[in-house]
């Protein structure tokens, strides 16, 4: 297998539009490294250019120790699985499937075990001797994502590849994915604008936003310890409450609100955040809490969110469901005191 690397790598297309900015990002090898933002933010365009579908404007692109800058797509050992499906309408699903090994001359054999396998793990065993024009969206994409598995490259990309599939499926699919990565012990680049993938399947990720890396760790760094307000607002649901609050020596004081905090920072205003989960039933002895207007409540099974208002501040607070809740009520929250995060006003960056 192989790692990769880019180095110092920016994308600008026609009209000077940067995708993506002086991207320098090292992937491990047989590590599964998520690409995680919203439509735009250059990640899918990060991965067209390490597949080969797109020129890089300047930088390198390293597949284990050999710049692929130049390097045709077929000879860079990788295999690509596109949000579209790129299925032969003419062919079965099995010829789909055997058609990549067919043209590399791999034995009648060979093809037909790992075919077959992956049939499996995918759920497409009765549905071989189909056409694609017989299949339903979201099992064209559990072929298009057959036909990678069964290449066995040196690096696997994915392009949102769950995206067309029924919740049930798409839950599935992603624990046989991460089963496939084990066994293979391959290299996976996976795109996703879905956090719930990328906290659950990423050995590390990388958050980008306008086509810059904003931070890349492993997912409990990144939920627990976010570099930037983006990152720390873009992973997590409900997402963090951000209060405006003033600061004086290890005091944050909101406007409804006062929280202590671990340790002075030299700054006189900043954006607290605290995550949802962090508001807790009962107030710590010694720390007040909150009191939060209760304008919204949603239950659902093993969890329940309140969302309302605290002094002027709009907040969410995700409570044990046997809580006896109902709108209007006024409720003391405590605040746990090792969740929240404080951020600068001008750079957005944490602070604590």
């Amino acid at each position: 297998m192989a790692s990769v690397t880019y180095e110092n790598v920016t994308k600008r297309f026609a009209g000077d539009t940067v995708a993506v900015h002086d991207l320098s990002l090292q992937v491990k090898d047989t590590e599964f490294m998520v690409l995680v933002g919203p439509s735009g933010c250059g990640k899918s365009t990060a991965l067209r250019m390490l597949a080969g579908l797109e020129d890089i404007t300047e930088g390198e692109i390293k597949i284990g120790d050999r710049i692929v800058n130049d390097v045709p797509p077929r000879d860079r050992d990788i295999a690509m699985v596109f949000q579209s499906y790129a299925l032969y309408p003419h062919m079965s699903v099995y010829d789909n499937m055997a058609f990549g090994l067919k043209m590399r001359g791999t034995d009648r054999s060979e093809i037909d075990r790992r075919v077959r396998d992956a049939a499996r793990i995918l759920e497409l065993d009765p549905l071989l001797k189909r056409k694609p024009r017989q299949l339903s969206g979201g099992q064209r994409q559990r072929v298009a994502l057959g036909r990678a598995i069964v290449r066995e490259p040196q690096v696997f990309l994915l392009d949102e590849p769950l995206s067309n599939l029924d919740a049930k499926l798409r839950v599935q699919t992603r624990i046989e994915l991460q089963k496939q990565h084990r066994a293979l012990h391959a290299t996976f680049i996976y795109v996703t604008h879905d956090q719930v993938e990328a906290m659950t399947m990423g050995d590390r990720i990388a958050v980008m936003k306008d086509g810059i890396l904003q931070q890349v760790a492993p997912p409990r760094e990144i939920y627990d310890h976010p570099a930037n307000i983006y990152v720390a607002g873009f992973i997590g649901s409900p997402t963090m409450n951000f209060v405006p609050v003033t600061v004086h020596e290890k005091a944050a004081k909101a406007s409804g609100f006062e929280i202590e905090l671990p340790r002075a920072v030299n700054v006189e205003k900043g954006i607290l955040g605290i995550r949802p989960e962090a508001l807790t039933e009962r107030p710590r002895e010694g720390h007040p809490g909150l009191e939060l207007k209760v304008e919204v409540v949603e239950v659902l099974g093993s969890d329940q969110f309140l969302y309302g208002t605290c002094g002027s501040d709009t907040m969410t607070a995700r409570v044990e469901p046997q809580m006896k809740v109902e709108v209007g009520d006024r409720v003391r929250l405590g605040i746990d005191p090792r969740q929240f995060h404080l951020f600068d006003v001008e750079t957005e960056k944490a602070l604590l």
